[in-house]
């Protein structure tokens, strides 16, 4: 409602402006001095100018950074997003200033330089020394600004540190999949060619690593320790974003990509600090991709080191939900793959290659 009632505000503003104008013309006329060079509502609009510039920008810092910390800043939750957020707001006030600086030039001169009366203009066509200076000092703070950014950048996507937790995120349309390495801490290879309706993911058992891979309902992520998302999708460009950690990335058909960040926030801390119980971190896919785009939805939980141990110890294999998928696995592995993945043998008939409850 308040919205509307500025815009309402806004307009009525025009109208009267304009029937000023209008006004100013008309006593103009009647005066005979409508054949003047210089009109008289030429110094009324270069006040208008000055007097837009002011509200202009009183408003526009107003509408922008008014009730910015409630509706538009979110808490951060990462350690690389403290010097993203950084990076922002300098990048914001450098050139918040310089558009400042050149609106004042810009409505400035065209009130002192209104045309008037046996003012002759001044030919200055050219300063070298002018000319060097704003080219050289925005040249050097935007290669600062750039090479402070790419930084950050290369640091986040490139190798992670030792011992970091691993989280495969495979976007398709429209859902997210997700699979981590087992107590192995090694991710098993993947194959498109072995994706079907139960295997989404391609997992590729000819690699003993994926035999105690698993696939939960959820993420979770320790507090504290950094964490590597293997990213890639099945299907078109989705994007993995998840604002409290300051994370974006493209998820690329045949071109995986990665993104690591350390949480700082367990998801019980954040619902602390925003006095929500009901909050939840959230991934979502931040491209449309489609008609079902909006599903594309998943859980994130931030648990305290100790409890995230306990929810990775407590995850089954998925090749011992699926012990059908054992016929994928070579036959010189198909044992050790039931060791490793927890299947009792006597369910299993390796004689013949197939599962003895039955088979895919």
């Amino acid at each position: 409602m308040l919205n509307i009632i500025v815009i309402a505000a806004i307009v009525l503003i025009l109208v009267i402006l304009f029937a000023i104008y209008r006004v100013s013309s008309l006593v103009d006329i009647i005066k005979g001095e409508s054949h003047n060079k210089v009109s008289s509502a030429n110094g009324f609009q270069g006040t208008l100018m000055l007097l837009f510039l002011i509200f202009g920008l009183i408003g526009g810092f107003y509408y922008s950074f008014g009730g910015l910390d409630d509706d538009f800043i979110l808490p951060v939750a990462s350690e690389h997003g403290v010097v993203t957020d950084k990076l922002f707001w300098w990048t914001m006030g450098i050139t918040g200033f310089v558009f400042v600086v050149t609106q004042i030039f810009l409505f400035g001169f065209a009130w002192k330089y209104q045309h008037r009366e046996n003012q002759v203009a001044y030919y200055y066509p050219h300063n070298n020394k002018l000319e060097t200076i704003w080219t050289i000092i925005p040249a050097i703070v935007l290669a600062i600004l750039v090479f402070t950014g790419w930084k950050a950048w290369v640091d986040i996507t490139g190798e992670s540190p030792e011992g970091s937790e691993v989280v495969e995120i495979m976007g398709y349309q429209y859902a997210w999949a997700v699979r981590y390495p087992g107590a192995d801490s090694k991710l098993g290879e993947y194959d498109y060619r072995k994706i079907d309706a139960t295997n989404q993911m391609g997992i590729d058992f000819a690699d003993r690593a994926s035999f105690d891979d698993f696939i939960p309902r959820e993420i979770h992520v320790p507090k504290g320790k950094p964490v590597l998302f293997k990213i890639r999708a099945r299907d078109v460009i989705h994007s993995v974003y998840q604002p409290h950690f300051r994370l974006q990335m493209n998820a690329v058909p045949g071109m995986p990509t990665q993104f690591w960040f350390v949480p700082t926030k367990s998801t019980a801390d954040m619902q602390a600090e925003t006095k929500n119980p009901d909050f939840q971190y959230e991934l979502v896919c931040n491209k449309i991709c489609g008609k079902g785009h909006f599903a594309m939805r998943y859980i994130i939980v931030v648990d305290e080191p100790e409890d995230y141990k306990k929810w990775f110890d407590s995850q089954e294999p998925w090749l011992k939900q699926n012990a059908d998928y054992l016929t994928e696995v070579p036959a010189n592995l198909r044992e050790s793959a039931s060791i490793v993945a927890g299947i009792e043998l006597p369910e299993v008939d390796f004689s013949n290659g197939i599962i003895s409850s039955g088979s895919k």
